[in-house]
């Protein structure tokens, strides 16, 4: 590889580490909100894939059938990870349309 080859990739590769910081602050401010079972289940997750709060409608709690609850609290969860997930992956092919990256599956 000759020098301006190397001085090619190395800026290429700060560009992306540049991007990758922005794209990372801008996720850390993502947030989604899901709902389920009409409202009684709600779940904020973060761009960080962490649930940040949970609201459960009083009403749903039976204590007799614990099951569905633990059931809409799992799916309330699970759907907003997968948003989250949705949103950084456009975001990450943004950055890395037309890299060829060994590893990233994007």
């Amino acid at each position: 590889m000759n020098r301006k080859m190397l001085r090619q990739a190395q800026k290429q590769s700060e560009k992306f580490q540049k991007d990758m910081a922005k794209m990372q602050q801008k996720l850390d401010s993502e947030k989604v909100e899901t709902s389920v079972g009409g409202g009684m289940v709600k779940a904020i997750i973060n761009g960080n894939m962490k649930l940040t709060s949970l609201h459960i409608d009083p009403e749903v709690i039976d204590p007799n059938d614990v099951e569905m609850l633990q059931d809409l609290i799992v799916t309330a969860i699970n759907d907003g990870i997968e948003q989250i997930q949705e949103i950084s992956n456009k975001k990450m092919s943004s950055i890395t349309s037309g890299l060829n990256i060994p590893g990233l599956n994007i």
